[in-house]
């Protein structure tokens, strides 16, 4: 018999831990707005407003909508706030509603799923529907083995369910399945949800002044320095 694998499943966050989505907002802003707006300071100002609007549905004050949605209401309220006008061109907004579909990869993130799916099942347990994450995958080269959006889980992290029907659908237990984060408070809900655990930094995902997520806060099942790092201790673990 040979070594016992941790887990069936390494699925990971995926807007910040895989993707880098502020320089890739920022550059939509950019191309969308030319000089008119600061692109960092929009872009940081609109993902602000990200776990705010999922509040009133994981609390059931409002039914489930997708990401396209939070985000095109977050974007209207963001260009008001930074006095941008978006009626001008409304299929130039939509486009650039659409940029968190067409976010970069880490530079370690290619390589290291690609690495991780050797072993296991990999994919993505993101606040992402599944067109949204399907069309990032496509644009960014990710090489999930399957896609599970938040459409069809009808939730958003950190709701227990999100994690709980994930492993639900993939017809594993929970402690069969590893979240990789690089947010500590997912990691959190992920191990009350009953799932394992991994902690990987994006010290720049907020830009130069971040000061939260620069390191592991509670004891993780593995505490890696990127994914490819990841890959090896999972590999040494099964060794």
């Amino acid at each position: 018999m040979g070594p016992k694998r941790l887990v069936d499943a390494v699925l990971f966050d995926t807007f910040g831990t895989v993707v880098d989505w502020r320089s890739g907002i920022s550059r939509a802003v950019a191309e969308f707005a030319g000089d008119a707006v600061d692109t960092d300071e929009f872009a940081l100002a609109w993902r602000s407003r990200y776990q705010p609007s999922m509040k009133p549905i994981r609390d059931g004050d409002r039914d489930f909508v997708d990401l396209d949605v939070l985000h095109r209401e977050n974007l209207d309220t963001t260009a008001a706030e930074f006095g941008l006008p978006l009626a001008g061109d409304p299929s130039a907004a939509d486009h650039l509603n659409r940029a968190w579909h067409r976010l970069p990869a880490w530079p370690d993130s290619v390589a290291g799923l690609t690495e991780v799916k050797r072993d296991f099942i990999v994919g993505p347990l993101s606040n992402g529907h599944t067109a949204l994450l399907t069309n990032m995958a496509k644009h960014a080269g990710l090489p999930w083995d399957v896609i599970i959006g938040s459409d069809l889980t009808r939730t958003y992290k950190p709701d227990p369910n999100a994690y709980l029907r994930t492993a639900e659908i993939l017809r594993l237990p929970p402690e069969r399945v590893m979240l990789c984060a690089a947010h500590n408070l997912d990691l959190d809900a992920a191990r009350d949800a009953g799932l394992r655990t991994a902690f990987i930094p994006r010290p720049t995902e907020y830009g130069p002044s971040q000061r939260h997520d620069l390191h592991a806060t509670s004891a993780w099942d593995v505490i890696a320095r990127d994914i490819t790092d990841l890959a090896s201790q999972l590999r040494e673990h099964a060794s």
